[in-house]
């Protein structure tokens, strides 16, 4: 059996995987329901019982949907990322955007505590959060690929991404100190995430963007194989570094910027997600590991969705919590790891 024909083989189980744990995701919450009510609840649009059926579709669909975006979103751009910097530790946050989302989430709630009058009002605007969410990680996202152009290492850009993570974090705690107690409980909740609190509109959007994304991502795609060998490599054989280099960085942006709008920063599912992919891969092959990656962090975001879920309990445990548990120790064993990552 050839390399291909197994990769494909891969995929496709893989791919039955996901589909069973999204029915799973679906049927455990609060209230368990049987598979059988939620297959037919999502292929005829009657369930066994009107209340479940009503749960389904608005609820738990639209959060399964999500968890499928950001899971797919951020494992995509966690691998474009340690493409790029060649390091095996990198991930989508790198960049500061995701500090740029808080940054602008904080100035809402936080500054709706300090301003106080309409600010207050618009403050408590799920809609508005995420759009301010949306603004931090644009201006930061402005601000970094106006340096990066100034720059020929690769590497500083990393170094700059990390420095707007401290700035932003720096005025947060600026913020966070004026702020009132009421204001402070609602910011750190949105920093646990949350996937359950879209609408069908606001997923509609979030899926417009996501496909954005994908969109900028594709003329760059060939050119990823390339950058493993080294930016030198890939300039000999004609490849516009600075544009691909550009490419990366909007598609990981975006990406990043609307999950961490919609459904709050969530750590790891872009740090771990690539290297199992490419431990069952073993290969390296972007035009193989994309789509591959894609699903193994759908199917993890699932797995610790479910399992945030708490089955059969009326609590939920934060999913940033879940995924933090998950992707830790992977990190921990890159590090421990003496030999060298192949990228």
């Amino acid at each position: 059996m050839n390399k291909t024909h197994s990769n494909r083989l891969i995929f496709g189980f893989l791919l039955i995987l996901l589909v069973f744990m999204i029915l799973v995701n679906i049927s455990f919450g609060s209230v368990n329901i049987p598979l059988r009510s939620v297959v037919s609840s999502l292929f005829t649009g009657q369930g066994d019982r009107e209340t479940w059926n009503y749960i389904i579709l608005n609820y738990r669909l639209p959060k399964a949907i999500t968890a499928l975006l950001v899971g797919s979103g951020l494992s995509v751009s966690g691998l474009l990322m340690q493409t790029l910097f060649r390091n095996p530790l990198a991930g989508p946050y790198v960049l500061g955007i995701s500090s740029g989302a808080s940054l602008g989430v904080a100035l809402l709630i936080l500054g709706s505590s300090i301003l106080g009058g309409f600010w207050s009002v618009l403050g408590n605007s799920h809609i508005l959060t995420s759009v301010a969410a949306s603004l931090g990680s644009f201006l930061v996202l402005t601000a970094v690929m106006l340096v990066s152009r100034q720059l020929k290492n690769t590497m500083s850009i990393l170094i700059v991404g990390l420095m707007f993570s401290s700035l932003s974090a720096a005025l947060i705690s600026v913020l966070a100190y004026f702020s009132s107690a009421e204001s402070l409980q609602r910011f750190t909740f949105w920093g646990f995430g949350s996937l359950g609190n879209l609408t069908w509109t606001e997923l509609v959007v979030f899926g417009l963007i996501y496909v954005l994304a994908v969109i900028s991502l594709l003329p760059g795609v060939k050119a990823l194989n390339s950058l493993l060998l080294g930016e030198n490599y890939a300039k000999s054989i004609g490849i516009n570094m600075q544009r691909t280099k550009n490419l990366i960085l909007l598609s990981t942006s975006l990406f990043t910027g609307v999950i961490t709008a919609f459904a709050g920063p969530i750590a790891f599912i872009g740090l771990a997600a690539p290297h199992v992919t490419k431990l069952v891969l073993k290969t390296s092959d972007h035009r193989v590991v994309l789509p591959v990656a894609a699903v193994v962090g759908s199917f993890i975001m699932l797995i610790s969705d479910t399992i945030a879920q708490l089955p059969g309990s009326e609590y939920t445990l934060p999913i940033n919590a879940i995924t933090t548990l998950f992707g830790a120790p992977i990190v921990i064993w890159l590090l421990v790891r003496k030999r060298r990552m192949v990228l």
